[in-house]
């Protein structure tokens, strides 16, 4: 099959993917969804999943990198690069007294990228920036000045997206240049309603969140085995935009209390965020990446009804074996990857950070010889959260399909 019938086929069953999750339930169901813009996205795109998410330093002609946009520079002339992704995740949720478990599948992402000129490559990727789903359900309070109670639920569901233009140009040899813009945009919306007796009072607040963002990232090859990067997320507040409506049922009928309004709701920050990176090939066939992050939350005065942020610290490592990428044994071609994530958190509840980790290993299979096509299939483990007071325990599978696919453009065919 071609690579251009293997790309329309995926994105319809990624669309197909998609549009059934959102229409039946939330793409994420973890309890920390409940804050902020909830769950921000930790995946990457293509082998970087396996890679425990790092790669700011990693030098990849072939392979779309969103961590550090100057890595386009690299991509060859005549080559148009495909990244596809799909993820399946189950969740394992525990707190002092129950536990539950939850499963979905979701878009991971959708990215491309091309040389527009010598030493000038740009691509553009779309990938959830962050994800909502929880449920807080059968939550019985008294009414005030009586001896009946009423039963409450909360349900929230949505998110917020990424599109990213990258631009990569190369000073010299060595040196690479990034830029990058986003555009992120998304809602969340929460229901929340009250049950007494045969009627029930319910509100359903959606607010939408759009903004820009700016960033910059460079790679410098310290020679042929060792690389090192940077990048830069510049701050930037997201508008947000409040609707609410709220209605009544009594004994089946349903009564409109109050139709659909706007409302003032704060703007959200997102910080300042630093990473640094490097790569290093101690012998050919062997690559080692470790990545740095520190986001300044801190910095932008923000705080939830039970919680506040703080600065947020991201270490990353991955491990990376082919034995040989031109080799005509297949075997010897095949890529085999191992990562670890830590995560010490941003959101603090309480005097507890709720922190982080992932195990990742993975396997890049080579599609076919006359081009760098693979596909990248990856496993994490992770955990978030403790045990401890008000907080839940969290504990995750997840499972990773991207498609990474080259294809050669405007080359003209011999004729003998």
């Amino acid at each position: 099959m071609k690579i251009k019938q293997i790309i329309l086929s995926t994105i319809g069953v990624l669309f197909a993917i998609q549009q059934s999750s959102a229409q039946s339930e939330a793409l994420t169901s973890s309890p920390y969804s409940l804050y902020g813009l909830g769950v921000v996205n930790q995946t990457s795109i293509g082998k970087f999943n396996s890679l425990g998410y790092s790669g700011i330093g990693i030098k990849s002609p072939y392979e779309l990198n969103n961590l550090n946009p100057s890595n386009y520079a690299l991509i060859p002339q005549n080559s148009f690069l495909y990244d596809i992704g799909v993820k399946g995740e189950i969740n394992s949720y525990s707190n002092t007294s129950s536990t539950e478990e939850k499963s979905n599948v979701n878009f991971s992402n959708l990215a491309f990228g091309f040389r527009i000129m010598e030493n000038l490559g740009a691509g553009i990727t779309m990938v959830p920036y962050s994800d909502v789903g929880y449920s807080i359900l059968g939550v019985s309070s008294n009414i005030e000045g009586s001896t009946d109670s009423f039963e409450s639920n909360i349900t929230g569901l949505g998110g917020l997206n990424d599109i990213k233009l990258n631009v990569g140009y190369a000073i010299i040899p060595k040196l690479r240049l990034g830029l990058s813009a986003s555009f992120l945009f998304g809602n969340i919306e929460e229901t929340e309603s009250f049950i007494y007796n045969s009627s029930t009072f319910e509100s359903v607040e959606k607010t939408n969140y759009s903004g820009a963002r700016l960033g910059f990232g460079f790679q410098y090859d310290i020679n042929h085995k060792i690389t090192i990067g940077s990048t830069v997320q510049l701050p930037t507040s997201l508008n947000g935009n409040l609707t609410r409506s709220v209605d009544k049922t009594i004994s089946g009928i349903a009564i409109s209390v109050e139709d659909e309004s706007s409302d003032y709701v704060s703007d959200f920050k997102l910080p300042f965020e630093l990473g640094f990176g490097m790569s290093l090939k101690p012998i050919e066939e062997l690559t080692f990446s470790a990545d740095y992050k520190k986001n300044f939350w801190t910095d932008t005065n923000q705080s939830e009804n039970i919680g506040s942020y703080e600065d947020q610290d991201i270490y990353a490592f991955g491990l990376e074996f082919i034995q040989d990428p031109t080799s005509y044994k297949y075997g010897q071609r095949i890529a085999y990857r191992l990562g670890y994530n830590y995560d010490n958190g941003y959101l603090a509840i309480g005097d507890n950070k709720v922190e982080g980790y992932n195990f990742t290993a993975g396997i890049g299979i080579p599609i076919s010889r006359s081009t760098h096509s693979m596909i990248n299939l990856s496993y994490s483990y992770g955990s978030k959260g403790l045990l401890q007071n008000v907080l839940v325990k969290e504990n995750f599978h997840l499972v990773t399909l991207n498609l990474s696919l080259e294809d050669i453009w405007f080359v003209k065919k011999k004729v003998f």
